[in-house]
């Protein structure tokens, strides 16, 4: 059991998605506004479908805060679907409304359609995609920005920007220097329709976009998250389930349609002489041990090492085409063209968002394991103390 749980619940079209999370001390200042602030930057990006001028994401706090202080209980949220109004009959818990919209059957390549349907013993795709669909990650953000208000009171600031769209990439990126300013990067980013912080690469991406809208396909790419002010010694190196990397690695590899997940220098560092990827370590009295080089991305041995953690995911483009691929109908077992749903034709600036909820969590969670405390000052007074000892060693 981890320091900090939480689950969601809700379907795409459903009247809304749930979600609790527990381990929280008690004492954090936390209103709707920290949380909505996420939700509206999910929401935007270049290629975003017809689905985000419907919705406009807010999170209402049910419990767990009092005052505008979380109070250690679970803290349970609340997103509705405005888009409900038009399933209340095809989307509805009762009876009564069984087959009021056709089912569906002819299954999306890439998607969890065809496995789903196949595992869950469903005849109508519906039941399986509503729920696979990335709207879920509506509450996944929700949640994030919860911890990161918490992470935040100990300096820790979590951030994310594009650096790839198809075949365009942007040279922002690259690990094996100290100093970067991932702040600034993240800033210039927020202000790009694709969260790239390059201007020329990001209107080469909107190109990209545009044409793969209007010829019927999808696009991916990849995104960077960056997290600074993490202390060293968060994560562990005793256990195989207790290593930070592994941790952030499985969580971003949840976030719908990434392939692929690399930490600092990652696959590159495989291509390159072992005197040229190890960060040296130097130590200054006053500064303490310190980094020249950051090709292990923050993480060494499982634990953080002071240095800015780096994280970067591959993300395919979505499966849902406007023309459509070649499938089976899996009820007629006939051979037709895969089922539309209304979709983007890229979202991986949304993707970023996501991933930074997803980081936020895992190092909340070992920061509580690290550290403890049922109360926000409880869980202060032991970070100040470890901190003056790591000052000291």
């Amino acid at each position: 059991m981890g320091n900090i749980r939480y689950t969601s619940s809700g379907e795409s079209h459903g009247k809304a998605l749930t979600g609790i999370i527990e381990g929280i001390p008690a004492g954090l200042s936390l209103t709707s506004d920290d949380i909505d602030r996420d939700l509206k930057r999910r929401q935007k990006g270049y290629g975003r479908g017809g689905r985000m001028k419907i919705e406009s994401d807010r999170a209402e706090i049910l419990s767990g805060v009092r005052w505008g202080k979380t109070l250690g209980s679970p803290i349970s949220l609340l997103i509705e679907n405005r888009d409900w109004k038009n399933w209340t009959e095809g989307m509805s818990v009762y009876e009564q409304y069984e087959n009021s919209i056709g089912p569906v059957t002819r299954a999306r390549p890439g998607h969890a359609d065809l496995n789903g349907a196949i595992k869950y013993n469903q005849k109508d795709i519906r039941n399986i995609l509503e729920r696979s669909s990335a709207r879920e990650t509506a509450m996944r953000v929700a949640i994030g920005a919860t911890v990161k208000r918490f992470l935040s009171e100990f300096g820790i600031k979590i951030g994310s920007y594009i650096i790839e769209i198809g075949n365009q990439g942007t040279e922002i990126s690259g690990p094996d220097k100290d100093g970067r300013d991932f702040l600034k990067s993240f800033k210039v980013a927020e202000g790009s329709p694709v969260r790239c912080p390059d201007e020329k690469a990001s209107k080469k991406m909107m190109k990209l976009i545009d044409t793969a809208k209007a010829e019927g396909y999808s696009l991916g790419g990849v995104f960077e998250v960056f997290a600074t002010g993490l202390p060293i010694g968060i994560g562990s190196h005793v256990q195989w389930d207790r290593r930070l990397d592994g941790k952030l690695a499985q969580a971003l590899m949840s976030i719908q349609a990434v392939k692929g997940v690399e930490i600092g220098g990652g696959f590159g560092m495989a291509q390159r002489p072992g005197f040229r990827v190890m960060d040296e370590i130097y130590y200054k009295k006053g500064r303490g041990f310190f980094r020249k080089t950051n090709n292990a991305g923050g993480v060494e041995g499982g634990m953080t090492n002071g240095m800015p953690l780096i994280l970067r995911a591959a993300m395919k483009p979505i499966p849902t085409q406007r023309n459509p691929l070649k499938s089976v109908d899996i009820v007629t077992k006939r051979s037709i063209r895969a089922a539309y749903e209304r979709s983007d034709v890229c979202a991986v600036p949304a993707a970023g968002v996501i991933g930074e909820a997803m980081a936020a969590l895992v190092l909340a969670d070992a920061f509580l394991e690290k550290f403890g405390g049922d109360s926000m000052e409880e869980t202060k007074r032991n970070y100040d103390a470890y901190m003056d000892y790591v000052k000291e060693f």
